[in-house]
């Protein structure tokens, strides 16, 4: 099943795997991504025509909004960035440069590709440092024509694959690039000049030097060197830069933070439409220069979020609601979908603290009415101070273990079982003093 050809149906049934409910907002994502596929399907003409479907994530925050648009981002391998919309109104950063946003995105999906491509040439890079070792460690072992050479060849070679010379040291030749530190301080929009000053110098101030250090260190270092030569920097360029304009994804949380409020007024709610307008061209489409090439921005998708507590979405301007066609609300959490969370997905925080605590020798469990009374009172919580959704059960699962986790290397090789009444006699007290509580939980 190839990822950049998966139906909604199985877009929602990947992202089910890591996110509890908010069936709604999963939707609107697959077919956001299905559409993608389909338009890549069109004629190159009729292709250009067709927007992507921006969304507005409407709900509070920690019930998966950042969550959603971040794994889709990894189920398909696009470059995706998180802003929050609310810097750009903090003092100093409003008609900021919002072009910065692609700038950051082209960033990630440079990274991303080479990643990628470090994994398809690790095994080249992985012999030719090999190589390169061998040559190191047989300097004192003669030269070709010594007929002891090729023998010690293998047998260095089969103890090196055996990881029986970690600790052998080796002279290593390494680059180093001694950069002064320069302070820039550019107008709005220079950095689309392209100007690379660590480039630019790199020559100048680099110098190669001889330095001792162990197998397994020279190793690492070898291999990265070796990824560098064999990875083509210029395919990694362009296939990032296509992959921006084809699939990339910006998450602009804190939209409401930007949004007017309904009875309009000076001041703050002029800096925030500023800022709206601001964001409109890379929203509605437009080319960005870069240190790479130009962008267009035509088809990158946008998904906004926002608590919109006092204001709604319908208090952006009109250039930008029409800009965000899709709205979805995502419903608060309660009990019921908390213990779905510490139990359901794959990285649930049950197996994480398991797998965490097994590291020590510690066989942690929990009883399934333990996890009903977690649930029940990482909700009664949110209910009776600040509501921060499924982030309050980190701060629970927190508290709940830190015995047990201070104390873990102790207790190597017995099994700890978290009951309901153990739940209740640590986190009882702290509810009941709903003033500790807010400060500890």
């Amino acid at each position: 099943m190839r990822l950049d050809t998966l139906t909604p149906k199985e877009i929602v049934a990947e992202l089910d795997r890591y996110i509890v409910g908010q069936d709604a907002a999963k939707k609107a994502v697959a077919i956001a991504l299905r559409n993608r596929w389909r338009r890549q399907q069109l004629d190159p003409e009729l292709a250009e025509e067709v927007a992507p479907k921006n969304i507005i994530m409407i709900g509070p925050t920690g019930v998966g909004k950042t969550e959603i648009a971040r794994r889709l981002a990894r189920l398909t391998g696009s470059p995706f960035l998180k802003v929050e919309a609310s810097k750009f109104t903090e003092v100093g950063y409003v008609g900021r440069d919002v072009e910065s946003i692609i700038r950051d995105l082209v960033e990630a999906a440079i990274q991303l590709v080479r990643t990628e491509q470090a994994a398809a040439v690790k095994v080249r890079a992985e012999r030719a440092a090999e190589d390169r070792l061998l040559d190191l460690l047989l300097q004192h072992h003669g030269t070709a024509p010594d007929p002891s050479w090729e023998e010690n060849r293998r047998v260095i070679k089969r103890l090196l694959r055996e990881h029986q010379l970690e600790d052998r040291e080796v002279e290593v030749e390494v680059s180093e690039q001694k950069m002064p530190t320069i302070d820039l301080f550019t107008p709005q929009g220079m950095e689309s000049m392209g100007i690379n000053f660590k480039d630019m110098f790199s020559g100048m101030f680099g110098q190669k030097t001889v330095k001792k250090m162990t197998v397994s260190e020279a190793r690492r270092i070898l291999v990265a060197e070796e990824e560098d030569r064999l990875i083509d920097r210029s395919r990694v360029e362009s296939e990032a830069l296509s992959r921006v304009e084809e699939s990339g994804i910006v998450f602009l949380d804190e939209i409401d933070k930007i949004a007017a409020r309904e009875d309009g007024g000076h001041g703050p709610d002029v800096s925030r439409e500023g800022v709206q307008r601001d964001l409109l061209p890379i929203v509605e489409g437009t080319t960005v220069n870069t240190r790479y090439g130009p962008v267009r921005t035509d088809h990158i998708l946008f998904i906004a979020a926002g608590a919109f507590h006092v204001s709604r979405p319908a208090d952006l301007i009109p250039e930008m609601q029409g800009r965000f066609p899709i709205r979805v609300e995502l419903s608060s959490l309660g009990a019921a979908e908390f213990k779905r969370i510490l139990t359901e997905p794959e990285s649930s925080l049950i197996r994480q603290y398991t797998e965490l605590l097994k590291t020590e020798g510690v066989e942690l469990g929990f009883e399934t009415d333990a996890i009903e009374a977690i649930a029940q009172i990482a909700a009664e919580i949110n209910a009776s101070a600040e509501n921060i959704g499924a982030r309050r059960l980190h701060t629970v699962m927190e508290h709940l273990l830190e015995d047990i986790s201070f104390t873990a290397p102790e207790h190597a090789g017995t099994p700890y079982i978290v009951t309901a009444a153990m739940v209740r006699e640590h986190l009882e007290p702290l509810i009941s003093d709903r003033d500790l509580a807010r400060y500890i939980l």
